[in-house]
């Protein structure tokens, strides 16, 4: 097994890489996101809980802010979660599995149970229906995510 090791070196490209990595996977994620029937709700969730306005009236500036710019954040927390299990796992596509599984289940979580419910202003029937089109938006940003990242790795 090798292990890895982590230097100060490496944070200035690794931030760049995964701001660029979470970029891409967001532009891949907006494909599917905007032909579900509940996708487009989650950045507007994201925009009502930061503006405190209710889903019809959430800015759609706010809305484009908050879904990039939760998309580049967590490029970068992804492309983390991979070379932390690079130094624990043998094999990049071990890691690359590790920690896509992992940040599915954060990403579904944190939406889910604490953005969700903070926000409060999603009616009960749509509640489901939005949670799970955002679990598929989400699985749709860690597969592009996860490509980038496997072959950029294997070239590398």
């Amino acid at each position: 097994m090798t292990v890895g090791t982590l230097t100060v070196d490496w944070l200035p490209v690794g931030l760049l890489a995964g701001a660029a990595v979470g970029l891409v996977a967001t532009l891949g994620m907006d494909l599917p996101m905007g032909r579900l029937p509940e996708g487009p709700t989650a950045p507007r969730v994201a925009a009502g809980t930061l503006s405190d306005a209710t889903l019809d009236s959430a800015p759609d500036g706010v809305a484009t802010a908050a879904h990039y710019g939760a998309g580049v954040a967590t490029g970068v927390l992804f492309l983390s979660g991979v070379t932390a299990a690079r130094w624990l796992l043998d094999g990049i596509a071990p890691a690359v599995v590790a920690a896509a599984a992992a940040l599915f289940v954060l990403m579904n979580w944190f939406f889910s149970f604490v953005v969700v419910p903070t926000y409060g202003r999603v009616p009960d029937e749509r509640v489901g229906p939005v949670r799970r089109d955002w679990a598929l938006s989400a699985a749709a940003y860690l597969l592009v995510a996860s490509a980038l990242v496997a072959v950029g790795l294997a070239v590398a």
